[in-house]
């Protein structure tokens, strides 16, 4: 899980759904999908990706995944090494990207992920890896006892704030994220960080030396009378005489109170009348306004993906998560957690600002996104990159959602009042403007806070969306600078969108730094608008503009 807006004590590597393992496309075009791939009216664009009936996906996975040993000597690994089917994704041209994850003698490659582009007729088109050296293990040995690998992880946890004592799991794994692959420990430790939140510290051990070579955070950390965008239509379930706030029209989307409890479900939201909440504030553990919000931010998140991208839910497969209301007492953040694939949400100081606000729905939902799609590592500029992924799509979702209450803006979290003095969480278009964010790119980003490394992506986004200079835009007042001076050209929000969601879903992967999302936003926009497009070259400006060259 991660937290995005969070400001509390951390270990240094703070937050992540990294390195989460996990196994997993020829036919079956729903009805509508070219129209999520154009903007305004435009004929869809050849390289976009294509929305895919949940039976179509399925099939073309298992197709695939029976492949999967000839593509892995196709690619060149080595005999030990085979290939599990994370996720494909196929474009309008029938081109598909299908990415897996990897295995060593049988066990899970950190790091090793990597994609593989193929042509409608079968001829390659390249592959996109995490780890491009040849991977070999010296041992397969383990010199350290996994006792002294949970010790270490144990000693990590407790000085992140948690209370555990054991280790909630450990398992042999090849670590290859960071240098050469070596064995080694993954151990994961729970309990709660200093602030309430959720904790589910991974920790990687060399199984040869003890020397600790990572750690990650598994959190990701954000009619209805809402409180911050005003009355709006939910989708509702009746059981008997009363209305379960359950959206069948998007994956069964569950909306649940934990009435200030920090584990379990809770209980399912439910009216008589068919309305949910007041639009007013309330510290009350059973109000239910704080679920209409929750419930319109998993609704409009959806809209958002499946309108923009054909994208069928978090995980592309029409299933939805579910979400939390009234986590702990006066818990100032909101979290994604993969492993229960839900969002909770805090009720902030004195439990009176709950985080639920659109942006802060759509950015938290979209570390699920990037958890199934990319998995960017959640610590140094990968982090910063997952972190910046969600503050993007966030952004989109609200300004797709238009509306009056909480018009489409550059700035994040601006709704929940965190800073306790009205002002915004973060600044796309000047991010240091909050006082610890990055404007550009340096040597030593990689070394702040994933929520302040993440200020160069925003910026990019920001330059590469509306240009440089000052500018108002739904009321609100913009001054974007630039690294090296020069003025920046917008393409426009809608372009930027789908280039980010296709560098994101196709070309990069958990160990994506921003040298190398500059090549993966090149690489989309070439595939989508062309090499000589000026789409292609604006990312190039606004990447330079952030000194990512």
């Amino acid at each position: 899980m991660s937290s995005p807006f969070a400001r509390h004590k951390r270990t240094t590597l703070a937050i992540a759904t990294a390195v989460a393992a996990g196994a997993l496309l020829t036919t079956g075009l729903t009805t509508g999908s070219a129209a999520a791939q154009t903007t305004a009216g435009a004929t869809p664009l050849a390289a976009a990706p294509v929305q895919l009936s949940a039976s179509a996906r399925t099939s073309l996975i298992q197709e695939k995944q029976a492949d999967a040993a000839g593509t892995a000597r196709q690619i060149g690994l080595g005999a030990q090494e085979k290939l599990v089917v994370k996720d494909v994704v196929r474009d309008a041209d029938g081109t598909t990207h299908t990415r897996y994850e990897r295995t060593y003698a049988g066990l899970p490659v950190l790091g090793g992920d990597l994609i593989v582009h193929q042509a409608a007729s079968g001829a390659a088109k390249g592959v996109t890896k995490a780890f491009n050296a040849t991977l070999k293990v010296a041992s397969l040995t383990p010199a350290l006892a996994p006792a002294k690998a949970e010790k270490q992880a144990l000693t990590a946890a407790q000085a992140a704030g948690s209370q555990k004592t054991a280790a909630d799991s450990s398992r042999k794994v090849i670590w290859a994220a960071t240098g050469k692959p070596v064995l080694a420990y993954e151990t994961v430790v729970g309990g709660l960080q200093d602030d309430g939140t959720p904790n589910q510290l991974h920790v990687i051990t060399d199984a040869a030396t003890g020397k600790k070579l990572y750690e990650f955070q598994g959190i990701e950390n954000a009619t209805g009378k809402t409180l911050y965008s005003g009355t709006v239509t939910l989708n509702s379930v009746q059981s008997g005489s009363t209305y379960q706030l359950t959206d069948s029209a998007r994956g069964n989307h569950k909306t649940y109170n934990l009435a200030r409890k920090t584990s379990g479900t809770g209980t399912l939201v439910a009216s008589s009348t068919n309305i949910f909440g007041t639009g007013t504030a309330s510290t009350s553990s059973s109000d239910q306004t704080a679920a209409a919000d929750a419930a319109y931010g998993a609704a409009e998140t959806w809209d958002f993906y499946k309108s923009t991208f054909g994208r069928n839910g978090i995980k592309n497969n029409g299933v939805g998560a579910y979400s939390r209301v009234h986590y702990g007492n006066a818990y100032v953040n909101a979290f994604w957690d993969d492993s229960c694939f839900c969002m909770t949400y805090g009720d902030g100081s004195g439990n009176a600002d709950p985080l639920t606000s659109l942006d802060v729905a759509g950015h938290e939902m979209s570390h699920g996104v990037t958890a199934n799609t990319a998995g960017l590592n959640y610590s140094g500029e990968s982090g910063g990159l997952n972190e910046a992924t969600s503050d993007i799509f966030g952004t989109g979702v609200e300004f797709f959602a238009n509306n009056p209450s909480d018009p489409g803006d550059y700035l994040i979290g601006e709704k929940i009042n965190i800073n306790g003095d009205g002002t915004p969480l973060r600044y796309m278009d000047k991010p240091s403007k909050d006082g610890g964010s990055a404007d550009y790119w340096s040597s030593t980003v990689g070394n702040k806070d994933v929520h302040y490394s993440s200020g160069v992506a925003n910026h990019f986004f920001y330059l590469l969306s509306e240009g440089s200079g000052a500018k108002t835009i739904n009321g609100v007042s913009y001054n974007s600078p630039t690294y090296n001076g020069a003025a920046v050209t917008g393409i426009g929000r809608a372009k930027a969108l789908q280039i980010w969601y296709k560098a994101l879903t196709t070309y990069m992967t958990s160990t994506t730094n921003y040298k190398a999302a500059r090549t993966a936003t090149l690489s989309a926009a070439s595939a989508l608008y062309g090499s000589t497009s000026a789409e292609y070259k604006a990312v190039a400006a606004a990447w330079t503009a952030v000194n990512v060259s």
